[in-house]
């Protein structure tokens, strides 16, 4: 990731802080300028600056100094979860006047201080939705989120003291009945629309989820749900968006790329793979590449996940076809129940214990796992080397998989 660049602002509030003047020099120890003493009007061309999502923990960062400070700098927008009425699909396909919410939850990566023999992070969003209740400040020069582990009691977060890298953000449905079989999904995604069936969006959007055996769609302008032709015979795992379309994912391994404008939907078939089972996965790495990730699950009558390999492929969009590669460069794939995402290990203190070109499976069977790594000796000559396995680099204990958050320690 390219360093963000100094606006005006931010150089003339970095020669503040370190240049004092030589009255603030005791022997060698500098005292700390008093930030909340500088003029309104600077601290507004300085929020004009922050407004920009890339900004945005430093925002809540200033927001942390004083109460002045705080009722200039609004609290980021990109930080808060949005959600959206929409009608019910439970009863499908009878007409309900009830409704269900379509929420949008940003996603984040969290690294907190540890003792120097672990790594600890969080995969998650920020919790509740009122932000302001999060917000809790035990000094003036802090600022704390709370967040809790289901299981444990609430705890506070000190972000000042804490790494937050944003990894774009998943859709979740809120009162759609959870405890019915007859009405469980899986996978939901949202595309605007262009009056003009192009881009730039200001046409309304498009709503596709699986739903009972099936795809369901609602377009804002109908607000109302209709079934697709079903594309395959088995049910849908997983649904997200790339370059503005629709890419599912079925329990068979059958995925398909759905138009938005359209609803017609282009088979994308996975790499073959002979005599083993598999599960595929998805994961977007922003709006640049797409990566599919195969597990193969061998087929005997013992399951040791010790033994499982994956083949990863990246999608050629012209060919419409998935190349297999060896080489993620300095990326971490995580895939889990808090959404398939993928960071840069350069972006995280010595990887935070995690290097790049890696597989992280956050929600397996156990609660102890290791990254996947390509090309892993494993000391058997007939064993395929061209896959990914078990790398036993560094022991990850999953300390907790359950929503919000999925939280992580990384043994050096």
């Amino acid at each position: 990731m390219a360093p963000r660049k100094k606006t005006p602002a931010m150089i003339w509030v970095s020669k503040l802080q370190l240049s004092p003047s030589p009255s603030a020099k005791i022997g060698q120890t500098f005292l700390m300028r008093d930030w909340s003493l500088l003029p309104e009007e600077l601290l507004r061309i300085i929020s004009k600056y922050l407004e920009d999502k890339d900004y945005c923990f430093d925002v809540v960062h200033a927001r942390s100094v004083c109460s002045s400070w705080r009722s200039i700098f609004p609290f980021p927008s990109c930080l808060l979860r949005q959600s959206y009425s929409l009608p019910s699909f439970a009863k499908f396909p009878r007409k309900t006047k009830d409704l269900c919410t379509l929420e949008k939850i940003p996603l984040f990566l969290f690294r907190v201080r540890a003792p120097a023999s672990h790594y600890e992070y969080f995969l998650g969003d920020l919790g509740p939705d009122k932000s302001e209740d999060r917000m809790e400040r035990p000094s003036p020069l802090q600022c704390s989120v709370k967040y809790k582990i289901p299981g444990t009691d609430p705890t506070l977060m000190n972000m000042l003291d804490c790494q937050i890298i944003p990894l774009g953000h998943q859709y979740r449905m809120i009162g759609w009945y959870p405890d019915s079989l007859a009405t469980s999904f899986r996978g939901v995604a949202v595309l605007p629309l262009n009056k003009q069936g192009g881009g730039g969006g200001g046409g309304g959007f498009v709503v596709l989820i699986g739903y009972s055996h099936g795809l369901l769609v609602l377009r804002s302008a109908e607000r109302r749900w209709m079934r697709l032709e079903q594309s395959s015979i088995a049910d849908c795992s997983d649904i997200l968006t790339f370059r503005g379309r629709f890419y599912v994912v079925f329990l068979n391994g059958d995925i398909f790329v759905i138009d938005p404008y359209s609803l017609e939907a282009t088979p994308l078939m996975p790499p073959e793979v002979l005599n083993s089972g598999s599960c595929n996965y998805l994961v977007p790495c922003g709006n640049d590449e797409l990566f599919l990730v195969v597990v193969i699950i061998p087929r005997s009558s013992v399951l040791d996940f010790g033994k499982l390999t994956c083949r990863v492929s990246k999608l050629d969009e012209e060919a419409g076809e998935w190349v297999e590669v060896s080489d993620l460069g300095d990326r971490v794939l995580f895939i889990g129940n808090q959404g398939n995402v993928a960071c840069s290990a350069k972006e995280l203190p010595n990887g935070c214990g995690v290097s790049g070109n890696s597989i992280l499976f956050t929600d397996g069977l156990g609660f102890k796992n290791f990254a996947y790594k390509y090309g892993v000796p494993t000391g058997n000559a007939e064993d395929d080397l061209s896959l990914w396995r078990f790398s036993r680099e560094n022991l990850v204990d999953v300390l907790n998989k359950s929503p919000p958050v999925v939280a992580l320690q990384i043994a050096r």
